[in-house]
C-alpha cells in the first residue's frame, strides 16, 4: 500500500516538473533564443544534489532535466535534417 501511494506521489512529481522544464528557454548549438533557463535549473538541481546527497527530489530532477535535454536534442535534429 505504501509502496503504491509513493509511486504515484512521485509519478506525479514526475510529471509536473517535466512540464515545468518544457517551459524553460534554452540556447541550442549558438542559436540563442533567450535566457539558458535550462542549464541553469541543471546546475541549480546539482548544487542542492552536493549539499544533500542522495535524496529522491534531486535524483528525479536530475533524470527529467537529463529527459529533456534528450527530447530537445532530437528535436533539433529532426528539424535541420
Amino acid at each position: 500500500m505504501i509502496v503504491e501511494i509513493s509511486s504515484e506521489i512521485e509519478a506525479d512529481f514526475r510529471e509536473r516538473y517535466s512540464s515545468y522544464l518544457k517551459g524553460m528557454k534554452q540556447r541550442i548549438y549558438e542559436t540563442y533564443r533567450a535566457f539558458d533557463e535550462l542549464e541553469d535549473e541543471r546546475k541549480f538541481v546539482n548544487q542542492q544534489a552536493m549539499k544533500t546527497p542522495g535524496r529522491r527530489g534531486e535524483i528525479i530532477k536530475s533524470e527529467e532535466i537529463d529527459k529533456e535535454f534528450s527530447r530537445r536534442l532530437s528535436d533539433y535534429i529532426k528539424r535541420n535534417e
